[in-house]
């Protein structure tokens, strides 16, 4: 017979952080790790960050643009999200997409640090605070 239990253990690693990541189309993760700059108001109520993913893979799983809809982050405490989006061609081809997320508040840039703190920690990204 069927042995009873035997999913329950998955269960288990789930207590693990779940790593952070990023996804143009929502349950697909982007591997390629993009280049990440920031800016912050002087006095730190506001800040953007400029997010650039050279040849990205969502190219060759979406097959095209039109299944983007923004820049997910997704880690432990939710999700952020951005659909300031765009594609930069050459040749005709998609090359690279530029994203902007612009945070209003000292509260939101610090979520938005406490993301990019488990994103550059799960993918071997050298991230510095600007």
């Amino acid at each position: 017979g069927a042995r009873a239990g035997a999913g329950a253990r998955g269960a288990v690693r789930r207590a693990a952080a779940m790593d952070a990541s990023l996804q143009f189309i929502r349950g697909v993760n982007e591997v390629t790790v993009p280049e990440v700059k920031l800016k912050r108001s002087r006095d730190g109520s506001t800040g953007t960050a400029l997010f650039v993913f050279d040849k990205p893979s969502v190219f060759e799983a979406s097959g095209e643009m039109g299944e983007i809809t923004g820049l997910y982050m997704l880690d432990d405490e939710g999700q952020l999200d951005t659909q300031d989006v765009q594609a930069k061609f050459v040749n005709g081809k998609p090359s690279k997409i530029e994203c902007t997320y612009v945070m209003r508040s000292a509260f939101q840039w610090d979520r938005f640090m406490r993301f990019m703190e488990r994103y550059a920690e799960a993918n071997g990204l050298a991230f510095n605070k600007a």
